[in-house]
């Protein structure tokens, strides 16, 4: 006799309105979880090393010193926070910017287990708002590391406004933004090339790293776009 086994079901646990007017939802299903925007996924606890490499790049070596002061763009479900916490020391900062309050509820509220319970730390400050906005109102050579998950690349944006980061503009800011020697990392859901064009254009030294989703996918299915400000020593 053959035996079947229940269908777990797929929980919508929250929802929100983006400012856009798109609908970003948050789901659990056997003991996953999993952010949507309009119904196409965003990020999931079952592929996490992109988010653990957009960390890893910036904030490892010397960077991630006992006192370095790191921005996060995004803070989704929390695994870039998480590495960061372990690559720094306990006089670090981090600040975490959050577009959606409700997100950082959530984290809070219904992923406390995954990371939320990182938002306690000592060293962690949200600030719900605008990325951008944090960068622009930050004075010169702020940050030892900014790291930005906000959108699926330079040329795929979630928000559209978000266009305005990866501009001539919003590249000098976030040079400017930096220390000397600090680095900045993009996710992106793919290559685009033309970016690294974009990094140098504003003074800054550009790579790219493939980036699996999971510790055993074959192939790199994303990539993190990281660009260092060159010591002026």
């Amino acid at each position: 006799m053959k035996l079947f086994r229940p269908v777990k079901p797929f929980l919508t646990l929250a929802r929100t309105v983006a400012p856009d007017g798109s609908q970003i939802t948050l789901h659990k299903h056997d003991g996953e979880y999993f952010l949507k925007r309009n119904g196409r996924q965003l990020m999931s606890t079952t592929a996490t090393e992109s988010e653990l490499l957009l960390a890893q790049l910036p904030c490892d070596g010397p960077r991630g010193r006992a006192d370095a002061c790191v921005l996060i763009g995004g803070l989704g479900l929390g695994f870039s926070l998480r590495r960061v916490l372990e690559l720094l020391g306990r006089r670090a900062r981090v600040q975490v910017a959050e577009l959606l309050p409700e997100v950082v509820t959530w984290n809070r509220e219904f992923l406390r287990q995954v990371n939320g319970r990182l938002l306690d730390d000592r060293r962690v400050e949200v600030i719900a708002g605008d990325v951008f906005d944090v960068i622009r109102s930050t004075g010169p050579e702020a940050y030892d590391a900014i790291l930005l998950d906000v959108d699926n690349g330079p040329d795929s944006m979630v928000q559209a406004k978000n266009r305005r980061i990866y501009d001539r503009r919003g590249l000098g800011m976030i040079a400017r933004s930096l220390k000397p020697g600090g680095k900045v990392a993009f996710w992106s859901a793919g290559a685009e090339p033309g970016f690294m064009h974009s990094l140098a254009h504003a003074g800054l030294k550009a790579e790219a790293f493939p980036a699996r989703a999971h510790p055993h996918a074959k192939r790199a299915a994303h990539v993190i776009y990281m660009g260092q400000k060159l010591s002026t020593d």
